[in-house]
């Protein structure tokens, strides 16, 4: 018996796996000063500020009323009122010791504004169906990601402030749900075998945006 999709879709994912990314891992270790932390919140914050628009290009091309609700439920969470994501990751970094402004007026990577545009594309795809796939391989991986970044933050660098690390526990949480939710589309609106094989393919090359991102920021700033 073949693979299921989700099972093609995952293994598609783990080869690029970010908490298999040495950046990931330094991180993991203690090896990481805080400055390159800080460097790496301000280069994140594209991903985090674009997210939504990731999220709503999906929901602006599906004509499937029951996945746009839940695709809203997702945007909503992502941007409604003070507690907004991209409000959370300010407050990560304020925690870091840099101030919010540093982070909103960064200038980005070449290999960070490639890793964002290529997600975009992606997500902007007329097969919404393409779209999700892509989301899943983000979100996917974010409840362990975030986990790991909260444990480390917390053994090496001290940081265990409830504000500060509030990007970090709401995702562990509310993207358990999106996964599943993306994973359950997928599956029902994907039955031909070329439906299949697109959606895979897609999940594996948002994956590989988001490793490409963090070599650039190992590359620009760990290496150096």
């Amino acid at each position: 018996m073949g693979l299921s999709l989700q099972q093609r879709i995952d293994t598609e994912v783990a080869e690029r796996a970010m908490l298999k990314h040495p950046f990931y891992q330094a991180w993991s270790e203690g090896k990481l000063d805080r400055a390159v932390i800080g460097n790496y919140a301000a280069q994140y914050y594209a991903h985090v500020k674009a997210f939504p628009t990731y999220v709503s290009a999906v929901h602006s091309r599906c004509d499937d009323l029951e996945v746009r609700q839940l695709l809203l439920e997702n945007l909503i969470e992502e941007e409604r009122g003070a507690e907004n994501h991209p409000e959370l990751w300010l407050r990560f970094a304020e925690g870091l010791g840099v101030a919010r402004d540093e982070i909103t007026a960064a200038e980005l990577l070449p290999s960070t504004a490639d890793s964002v545009s290529r997600l975009k594309s992606i997500t902007c795809s007329q097969d919404y169906r393409i779209g999700m796939a892509a989301l899943y391989a983000y979100e996917s991986q974010i409840p362990e990601v975030a986990k790991t970044k909260r444990s480390g933050l917390k053994e090496f660098y001290g940081i265990d402030d409830a504000r500060a690390i509030s990007f970090f526990t709401v995702h562990e949480d509310a993207d358990l749900v999106h996964r599943q939710s993306e994973m359950t589309v997928l599956k029902k609106k994907c039955i031909a075998d070329q439906d299949q094989q697109a959606v895979v393919t897609a999940a594996g090359q948002a994956a590989e945006a988001l490793w490409d991102f963090l070599t650039g920021v190992q590359t620009a700033y760990l290496a150096a």
